[in-house]
C-alpha cells in the first residue's frame, strides 16, 4: 500500500508538470495492477506445481503470502509423513494381534480388517469392504447374536472347515454407531473344556461303585453289636466321610449331565408350588435345622420344563441358605409370578457374603470361606448345578449380599416357561 501510494504521487506530480493527470494516474494505476497481476500468475503457477517449482521471489504483501503458504505447506508435509508413519505402526501393530479385528459402520458393513481375521472368517481384502459382516460368516448363531443385540459376552461359532475350529465372536461399540468385532480362536480352550468334562464324567462314574462297596461295609460295620466302642467312633467318622464324598460324586455327575446337554429344557409342566411344599415338609423334618424356614407362594402357576433340575435348583438354594444361617436366624423362600415370567427367591439372615466374591460364587469347586465349606460338607457345586440348570431353562440368577446381614437369591424364569395346570 505504501508503494502504491508513493507511485500514485510521482503519477500526479508527473501529471502536474505535463498537464495530464488523468493519464498519468490511470497509467500509473494500470502498471501497478499489472505486476500484481503478473504477481498473482507467478503465485498461482507455483501453487499449481510447487513439487516441480521453487517458490517465487516476490516481496512485499505477496511474499508474505508466499512464506505463509511454504509454512502451511511444510506443517502439513510434516502432519502427513507423521500420519503415515502412525498408519504403518498401526498396520504392523494389527498385524501381530493375536485376535482378529473388524472394523464396521452403522449397517454392520465391512470397513476395514486385519490379516488375522481375515484368515479366521476367509475376508479378502478390498473385494470384502463395504459388504455386510452377516453376509460374509453365514452362521445361525452369528446371526442370533446380532438380532438380539447383547454384546456383553461373546458368541462361540463353530468354523465348518476340514479341521475342528471354534471362533470366538464379540462386538463392541465405538464411536457413533460403529463396531468392532474381535475374533479369537477357541479351539484350544474348547478342547481342554471338552476333555476336562469327560474325565470329571468319566472319573465320578468310576468312583460311585467303590463308594458304594465302601459305604456298605461301613454300615455294616458300624452297625454290629458287638464292634468295640472305640472303633466304633472310628466308623462312624468313615460312614460321614463317605456319604460326604458320595453327595460330591452325585453332584458331579449331575453337573456332567448338565454341561453336556446344550438343549433347552423340555416343556413338561412341574407343579412348582407343589413340589415347593414337599421340600418344605421335607426341610422342616431335617434333624439339622437350627433357623426358622418359612415358605411363601404367591402364585399357583406353575412351569414348563424339568422337574428334577428345578429341584436340584430350588434344593440347593435352600439348602445353602439353611447351612451357612446361624442358630436363631430366619430363611425365607418364595414363589411368585408376574409380567416378566416366574420368580424363586430364597433369602436369609446368615453371614453374607462378600462383595469380591459375588461373581465367582458359580464357579464349579469356589467357596468364600474353604474352611467354614469342608467343615460343613459343601462341595462347591451347588451354585454350579443351579446356573446350567437355569440355562437349560433359559433363566438367570441374581445375588445380593452383605457380610453379617445375608443373602438373597433369585432366580427368574422367562414367561415362555411359566403354565398353570388345567
Amino acid at each position: 500500500m505504501p508503494r502504491l501510494l508513493l507511485v500514485l504521487g510521482l503519477a500526479a506530480v508527473v501529471g502536474l508538470i505535463t498537464g495530464q493527470m488523468l493519464a498519468c494516474v490511470l497509467l500509473a494505476l494500470g502498471g501497478a495492477l499489472a505486476l500484481n497481476y503478473y504477481r498473482l500468475y507467478l503465485l498461482e503457477r507455483w501453487l499449481r506445481h510447487r513439487r516441480n517449482l521453487d517458490p517465487p521471489n516476490l516481496s512485499g504483501p505477496w511474499g508474505d503470502v508466499v512464506a505463509l503458504v511454504v509454512r502451511i505447506y511444510r506443517r502439513k508435509k510434516f502432519h502427513k509423513k507423521r500420519m503415515l508413519e502412525v498408519v504403518r505402526e498401526f498396520r504392523q501393530l494389527t498385524s501381530a494381534l493375536p485376535d482378529g479385528i473388524v472394523v464396521l459402520g452403522r449397517d454392520r458393513e465391512i470397513q476395514w480388517f486385519n490379516p488375522k481375521a481375515a484368515r479366521m472368517l476367509g475376508l479378502q481384502r478390498k473385494v470384502d469392504f463395504g459388504h455386510r459382516i452377516d453376509n460374509l460368516v453365514r452362521n445361525p448363531e452369528f446371526q442370533s447374536y446380532l438380532d438380539r443385540g447383547d454384546f456383553a459376552l461373546p458368541v462361540v461359532v463353530r468354523k465348518l472347515t476340514g479341521q475342528d475350529i471354534h471362533l470366538s465372536l464379540q462386538m463392541v461399540d465405538y464411536g457413533e454407531g460403529q463396531k468392532l468385532l474381535v475374533v479369537r480362536d477357541v479351539s484350544r480352550e474348547i478342547l481342554i473344556e471338552a476333555m476336562r468334562k469327560d474325565f470329571v464324567a468319566n472319573a465320578s462314574h468310576e468312583l460311585r461303585s467303590p463308594l458304594t462297596v465302601i459305604a456298605g461295609y461301613v454300615d455294616t460295620l458300624a452297625d454290629d453289636p458287638i464292634i468295640d466302642a472305640d472303633i466304633r467312633h472310628a466308623l462312624e467318622e468313615m460312614r460321614r466321610q463317605s456319604a460326604r464324598m458320595q453327595a460330591v460324586v452325585d453332584d458331579l455327575i449331575e453337573l456332567s449331565r448338565l454341561e453336556s446337554n446344550d438343549s433347552e429344557a423340555p416343556f413338561i409342566f412341574v407343579d412348582v408350588p407343589g413340589l415347593l411344599a414337599l421340600m418344605r415338609r421335607d426341610v422342616i423334618a431335617r434333624p439339622d435345622r437350627t433357623c426358622e424356614f418359612q415358605f411363601e407362594s404367591e402364585s399357583v402357576s406353575g412351569m414348563l420344563g424339568a422337574e428334577s433340575e428345578l429341584h436340584s435348583v430350588f434344593s440347593n438354594l435352600i439348602g445353602n441358605a439353611i447351612k451357612y444361617t446361624p442358630a436363631g436366624g430366619r430363611v425365607v423362600a418364595r414363589w411368585w409370578t408376574d409380567a416378566h415370567g416366574g420368580h424363586f427367591s430364597v433369602t436369609d439372615t446368615g453371614v453374607g457374603i462378600a462383595p469380591e466374591h459375588l461373581p465367582r460364587l458359580t464357579e464349579r469347586f469356589y467357596r468364600v470361606d474353604p474352611g467354614r465349606s469342608r467343615a460343613s460338607g459343601g462341595s462347591g457345586l451347588g451354585l454350579a448345578i443351579v446356573k446350567h440348570a437355569l440355562q437349560r431353562h433359559g433363566g438367570s440368577m441374581d445375588i445380593v449380599s452383605e457380610e453379617g446381614k445375608g443373602s438373597t437369591f433369585t432366580c427368574h424364569f422367562p414367561d415362555a416357561r411359566i403354565a398353570t395346570r388345567d
